[in-house]
């Protein structure tokens, strides 16, 4: 049984276009649950008016996209999904055949956890991520290939790109994956929750990977990577100040966690690069270091 979540806050119309794709898939969608962190009544009514079986759970606590996630995955693992699929509102899987393409790849790679290239959706080419790898930042999805002419890639595949996945937007988890590696952390609130749980990913030894012939088209998220040193590397900093609360305070979490470590050397020399050397901002770079400073210390207060 394939249970697909998603989880919704406040944005009714963007949902209602995220669940006529999710409910329109070649392979079907078994259940369909739906978190809002809103607990809004119209929210409810359109998923009741869906087309395929559903559960609405609303929730007068906001629980973030973390904690919403979380319980959603559970309640589809107590319904006996043997996969479950994720979504959020502000998104939707680029057409008919994402749900069987997931599979099919999953299958063939004995995956326990796959998930779709995401696409800036007013530019489907364009990744609404940049992705890293090794050193190089790809934001291209032609350039997520190592030969884009051929479309082969390191391991000889055409469609997997191995031990690299973007969650929660369009992926797919098996239920075994999420007892061994957990669900979303709910102190995380959002941002980062999909970082740290892909850290557990990586360290459960479960093979995972980006399937490449399929995609999720997303808002474009690129602009708050901001390039430095020429654009040989880049640094996150988010359009507003409570975004940049919950990122710089959960990638002080993050950076403390075994198998994240080893990344803060780079973590201090980009950030310090960024607000010392390139805007000349003190009063940013200290900010950064008591947010970071919060995470570390596992003081998950919300502002």
């Amino acid at each position: 049984m394939i249970v697909a979540v998603v989880v919704t806050h406040r944005r009714r119309e963007l949902l209602a276009e995220s669940l006529a794709v999710v409910a329109g898939q070649d392979r079907p969608v078994d259940h369909l649950i739906v978190v809002d962190n809103a607990a809004e009544t119209e929210v409810g009514e359109l998923v009741e008016r869906q087309p395929i079986p559903t559960t609405y759970i609303p929730s007068h606590h906001n629980l973030g996209g973390a904690g919403g996630f979380a319980l959603g995955m559970l309640h589809a693992l107590a319904l006996g999904a043997d996969w479950v699929w994720c979504a959020d509102d502000d998104g939707r899987p680029e057409g008919p055949q994402v749900l069987s393409a997931l599979l099919a790849c999953a299958d063939a790679h004995h995956l326990g956890q796959v998930s779709p290239v995401v696409v800036n959706i007013a530019d489907p080419d364009a990744l609404a991520f940049p992705l890293r790898r090794g050193l190089v930042w790809r934001r291209r999805r032609s350039e997520l290939f190592t030969d884009p002419e051929t479309g082969a890639h390191d391991d000889g595949s055409d469609d997997l790109l191995p031990g690299i996945a973007s969650l929660m937007n369009g992926a797919l988890f098996s239920s075994e994956t999420l007892e061994k590696i957990g669900v979303p952390d709910l102190r995380l609130f959002f941002r980062g929750d999909e970082v740290e749980m892909h850290r557990r990913l990586v360290r459960s030894g479960i093979a995972f990977g980006t399937c490449l012939t399929t995609a999720y088209l997303h808002p474009d998220g690129s602009d708050e990577f901001r390039p430095i040193l020429g654009g040989r590397m880049h640094t996150q900093y988010p359009d507003n100040e409570v975004k940049r609360f919950f990122t710089y305070r959960n990638r002080g979490y993050l950076m403390s966690q075994p198998g994240m470590r080893m990344l803060l050397p780079q973590e201090y020399a980009r950030f310090g690069w960024f607000f010392l050397i390139q805007h000349r901002d003190v009063a940013g770079f200290r900010e950064w270091m008591r947010l970071r400073r919060l995470g570390r210390a596992e003081r998950f207060t919300r502002p």
